[in-house]
């Protein structure tokens, strides 16, 4: 049986994010997250100064024009949506393995489609349909793996961008070093920004640091 929904007077929001990651699978995730989804964005955003959405949607701004067709791959409540929204974008697309959290985000009148995968499995989209993806929060510890940006850069017109948070140490010990170098060997993208290291959640987790990278996927030979 899986632990219940950790309440707020006897967890911290800590508690609640390593209840998160201490999910055993994508299902016991997803239920998981659908259980937090209403109380999601004030636990994070409010109380912990959520400031990966901000962070990564400012360079992710600062490589894909305004005009472009983007998937929130992981897109959870709508906070990277409403930051894009901020920037001036409007052709946002969300995608979530929780329907709980896609809910919440239906209500911020951002997006122009929820729909319901996991990343790291095959994406129900067509070959080169966005300009651009961006995707925070979700390369971690028992999330979606390394594996995910095979599918991301099929989805992606050649030319376009995939931007991403992660944690430094996630990235060195996790695999996705070894499959993003990987990918560039092979000429599926290439690197054209990695920000510097910022605290994600000053409040609640000071000592975890994210960064973001942007690759341009490349034309095929």
């Amino acid at each position: 049986m899986n632990p219940s929904f950790p309440k707020k007077h006897a967890m911290t929001i800590q508690n609640k994010v390593q209840w998160i990651y201490s999910s055993r699978d994508n299902r016991e995730l997803e239920e998981r997250y659908d259980e937090w989804a209403s109380e999601y964005n004030k636990d994070l955003a409010a109380d912990f100064s959520y400031l990966a959405p901000e962070r990564a949607a400012r360079v992710f701004a600062s490589h894909v024009p305004r005009h472009a067709r983007i998937l929130d791959a992981g897109a959870g409540t709508g906070l990277v949506g409403e930051e894009l929204s901020r920037l001036g974008y409007n052709q946002i697309f969300a995608m979530d393995l929780s329907q709980g959290m896609l809910e919440e985000a239906r209500k911020k009148d951002i997006y122009l489609e929820f729909r319901q995968m996991v990343m790291g499995e095959p994406l129900d989209y067509a070959t080169d349909s966005f300009d651009a993806v961006i995707s925070v929060g979700v390369l971690t510890v028992g999330h979606a793996p390394a594996s995910s940006f095979d599918e991301l850069i099929r989805i992606t017109r050649q030319g376009g961008h995939i931007a991403f948070s992660m944690r430094p140490d996630v990235y060195e010990n996790s695999r996705f070093k070894d499959k993003q170098d990987s990918l560039e060997l092979e000429n599926k993208w290439r690197l054209v920004e990695l920000s510097p290291k910022f605290q994600p959640l000053p409040k609640g987790e000071p000592d975890v640091y994210h960064q973001v990278w942007v690759y341009q996927v490349t034309p095929s030979q």
